[in-house]
């Protein structure tokens, strides 16, 4: 139902999820089977222009074949993939068929600026596109949208060039410049491993010494990684990634890299210079590039009216369920921040929201009608 509120229109629903990534997309199927009709009762709001979640924005020189741990939406999985295309492409084009198939009805581009309590026991959704009144939110925001940039003594002094792994978009503006690449995660490794063929010169920073897996990550290792960041997130702390405790995946491009000395790495530097980076024992590396794969934050400022920030920084929460408000839910947040964690966050999500509003459809165990995929 629509109603007015003074000049603003406000349209009721029962759940609103922020954000068509996958874990929004898997809430939104898992609620979906459980009754909740797509583009009423259910809505799915989403920021970016195109379907693919924070792929779409991806450089183009990131392969699939690249891309490791990839875990498929639920219900439909993703097969004969050319390894050679870009991710972001590939993967494109599978969430948007995932949104056709189970008539998800995502509406884009819509951004979220605040999210704040009516009053009378609903959330108001406060969007660039009009207002939703919902019993129940589901934020599935991600992280791209909220680059970190560390604070480092004279970066604004630098007369090179310095972008984020966010901005970055292959090795072609990097040719015969020297590249400092600050950073300990996969991203890092990747840009050096494509920016070294081109650039003059580069050189890895990183705060600690990289860990590099020489064995195949198995379940109960996973299971134990997302322990350590569930620990952090129920104590109320800002989430450490599941990749941060996992260490760095090893393949033959990544073993060559450290043979050939692409991957040596430097500790972190002690300032910013002008024309380059330097250390406290006098050593100097001059720049003309420094990259930033420094991660990024969860994107949850729109949140902040809810007040669900605990004294750590971060927003604790129990299963998806904010701690400070049983309404919110946050999935690819803290320990679900991976592909296969957003699947399993977006099946608890649907049934906690489902046992919050009441339950929709009980006992209920087939799929909604779905729509043919084109060929």
């Amino acid at each position: 139902m629509d109603t007015d509120t003074g000049t603003a229109q406000v349209i009721d629903s029962e759940v609103v999820v922020v954000g068509a990534g996958q874990a929004g997309l898997s809430t939104a199927h898992h609620l979906a089977r459980r009754g909740y009709a797509p583009g009423s009762e259910l809505v799915v709001l989403d920021g970016s222009p195109a379907p693919g979640g924070a792929w779409q924005h991806r450089w183009p020189t990131l392969t699939y074949g690249q891309v490791h741990g990839i875990h498929a939406l639920p219900g439909m999985e993703l097969t004969g993939a050319d390894p050679q295309r870009p991710s972001s492409a590939v993967l494109g084009e599978y969430f948007s068929d995932y949104e056709d198939r189970f008539d998800l009805r995502v509406r884009r581009p819509v951004r979220v600026h605040g999210v704040r309590d009516d009053g009378a026991g609903r959330l108001l959704v406060q969007s660039d596109h009009g207002t939703w009144r919902t019993r129940a939110l589901v934020n599935a925001t991600g992280t791209w949208e909220s680059p970190f940039w560390p604070n480092a003594a004279g970066r604004a002094a630098f007369r090179g060039r310095q972008l984020h792994t966010a901005d970055y978009r292959g090795p072609e503006a990097m040719a015969d410049a020297r590249v400092v690449v600050v950073g300990g995660g996969t991203s890092a490794v990747q840009h050096l491993l494509e920016i070294a063929a081109r650039a003059r010169a580069t050189t890895w920073v990183t705060r600690r010494p990289p860990v590099f897996r020489s064995t195949d990550f198995d379940p109960e290792e996973g299971r134990r990684a997302v322990a350590l960041v569930d620990r952090r997130v129920r104590a109320g702390l800002p989430p450490r990634s599941v990749v941060s405790v996992t260490g760095l995946p090893m393949n033959e491009a990544v073993r060559r890299g450290r043979q050939d000395g692409t991957l040596d790495r430097l500790p972190m530097f002690d300032r910013i210079t002008p024309d380059g980076v330097t250390w406290a024992d006098g050593r100097f590396v001059p720049a003309d590039v420094l990259l930033w794969a420094t991660g990024f934050r969860p994107v949850v400022r729109h949140l902040a009216p809810l007040g669900l920030r605990e004294p750590g920084g971060g927003i604790s929460i129990d299963g998806t369920r904010a701690v400070r408000d049983a309404r919110v839910h946050l999935v690819g947040y803290g320990p679900s921040a991976s592909t296969i964690g957003a699947n399993r966050a977006g099946r608890t999500a649907a049934r906690e929201i489902d046992a919050l509003l009441g339950g929709r459809a009980p006992g209920r165990t087939t799929a909604p009608t779905r729509r043919p995929v084109a060929a």
